[in-house]
């Protein structure tokens, strides 16, 4: 069996919230274990609230659990040191759910792309650098001069792609991708779907998918794990899961998006 490229065990994430003179303790995250295969997507899926973003954090090193570990490759992210993180970070890398506002308006697409490169030990300079930004564009479908505009004067189907772009020009082992369809009609959420798979069957890229959106989960991943207030309640394959889901809550989830849902499995069936 694989050894697992994404392993998460036992992870908890407690907050302290302080206000009008009274203390609330919540836990986002409770309790979480999964595992990630190399060159799988593993999609996590549930409600807004349930502790998902979070969690995507957490992976991200962009937020520190409270409790458990997050391994990456074999490596304890939070055991490493802030410098020996700071090179790891080239390993895994994230996209946004709004592929806006993640992107500087005031730098060209170019400037965009590259900006990752500085986790490199031998950062390429000069035409090296803009020979990368453009097979990383070219990778996402976006032609080698995108890199001269700007971001307003790309579509948000576009601007995801330049995200993609831009997540994927260090070769990471991991993408985190939180909600990175959900800002997209779906139309262009498909032509995305398709992106990402296409990426993992090129490239062997593992995808940890963040989502709230049952019929994306049957579009897009491997395995799903569904969340519930900061809890993993069900996990399995895809087919598992969405065709003979054991939870009372997956039920619900897939009774809300009853015409994707079903339309998803209509299709893999046939």
């Amino acid at each position: 069996m694989t050894a697992p490229l994404l392993a998460i065990e036992n992870l908890t994430r407690d907050y302290t919230l302080r206000a009008k003179g009274a203390t609330r303790h919540l836990r986002a995250v409770d309790g979480v274990s999964l595992a990630v295969e190399p060159g799988s997507i593993f999609a996590v899926v549930g409600e807004s609230g349930c502790g998902k973003s979070t969690l995507a954090r957490i992976v991200m090193a962009l937020d520190r659990p409270t409790g458990g570990t997050v391994r990456l490759g074999g490596d304890d992210l939070f055991a490493l040191s802030p410098k020996a993180l700071a090179r790891k970070r080239r390993d895994f890398q994230m996209v946004f759910q709004d592929p806006y506002g993640s992107l500087n308006p005031r730098h060209s697409v170019g400037r965009i792309v590259a900006e990752p490169l500085h986790l490199l030990d031998d950062a390429p300079r000069g035409r090296d650098r803009q020979s990368l930004v453009a097979r990383a564009l070219e990778d996402v479908g976006l032609p080698a001069q995108a890199a001269e505009r700007y971001p307003h004067e790309f579509s948000g189907g576009q601007r995801q792609r330049i995200a993609i772009a831009r997540a994927l020009i260090t070769n990471p082992k991991l993408v985190v991708a939180d909600e990175a369809v959900s800002a997209l009609d779906l139309s262009i959420q498909a032509q995305i779907l398709r992106l990402i798979l296409s990426l993992r069957d090129r490239h062997g890229l593992t995808v940890l998918f963040i989502t709230h959106n049952i019929g994306v989960v049957d579009e897009v991943a491997d395995r799903v794990g569904v969340m519930q207030a900061g809890r993993l309640v069900e996990t399995g394959t895809v087919r598992e899961v969405l065709d003979h889901p054991r939870e009372d809550y997956t039920r619900t989830l897939l009774a809300a998006e009853p015409t994707l849902a079903v339309l998803g499995r209509r299709r893999r069936r046939a």
